[in-house]
């Protein structure tokens, strides 16, 4: 073979190679993401049956009392303006901003022409909810009354929807957004600051008295478990071209 036809030959299998590369990657991604919604999944359901026991009891006051002045339930542990931050996180974790996130999110998809993407964001936020929901009526574990809560609620407590929601909607956003990244370190910031968020959204539940810290627990697992299956669902429908797949990324006709 000629020097020339070598150089043809290189070029023409570098995009094969390059697509080989990336779908080895993708179904890494996808093991991955199925792996670590087993794990939460176990978890999610070690904690039901120490809390249906009875056995997280003391934790959970612990925690709780640990919150909030001894002297009066009524006042939470630092100084006022923690307070007032602690109200503005817990917001993000609500039913109305959660609902703009995904909302602005599903419209810049269908700006850019991703609509097989856009009603996947939509089905997977929405069965998350419905999921979180149909979790409460089936334990009916009422609020705490250890302490008074700092906010209005008027569901029921486990799992925490706040908790859920978020790991839901930050988890398969940040996914979805570090997918279409090409440096680690842009992936690794995306998927950091949806669990950052994440956290901070379960962790006000707690300061504020309306949940218990089991609760919280409960909705982290269970919302990163739905997440990481949607994520897993995600790629195998992109592996199949039922989704669209990332700007950048080839793959094998």
């Amino acid at each position: 073979m000629s020097f020339r036809s070598s150089r043809i030959a290189a070029r023409l299998s570098s995009p094969l190679r390059h697509s080989t590369d990336r779908w080895s990657a993708a179904e890494f991604a996808a093991l991955m993401a199925l792996a670590t919604a087993a794990a939460a999944s176990l978890g999610f359901f070690i904690l039901v049956g120490k809390v249906v026991d009875g056995k997280t009891h003391a934790f959970d006051e612990a925690v709780l009392r640990a919150l909030r002045n001894p002297a009066d339930t009524h006042d939470p542990i630092g100084p006022w303006w923690v307070e007032a931050m602690i109200r503005d996180l817990t917001a993000l974790g609500s039913t109305t901003v959660l609902a703009l996130i995904t909302a602005a999110a599903v419209g810049y998809l269908l700006i850019d022409g991703k609509r097989a993407t856009a009603v996947f964001v939509i089905v997977s936020v929405l069965g998350g909810a419905v999921v979180s929901m149909l979790l409460k009526q089936a334990f009916a574990r009422p609020r705490p009354e250890l302490v008074a809560p700092l906010v209005d609620v008027h569901t029921l407590s486990f799992p925490s929807s706040h908790a859920m929601l978020s790991a839901t909607t930050f988890l398969t956003l940040g996914a979805l957004l570090a997918r279409v990244q090409t440096r680690p370190a842009l992936k690794a910031y995306l998927l950091g600051l949806a669990v950052i968020l994440t956290l901070l959204v379960g962790a006000s539940r707690v300061y504020l008295g309306v949940h218990w810290p089991t609760d919280v627990l409960a909705g982290w697992c269970a919302g990163a478990a739905w997440a990481m299956i949607c994520l897993a669902v995600m790629l195998w429908l992109q592996r199949h071209g039922r989704v669209e797949k990332p700007d950048g990324v080839m793959t094998l006709q």
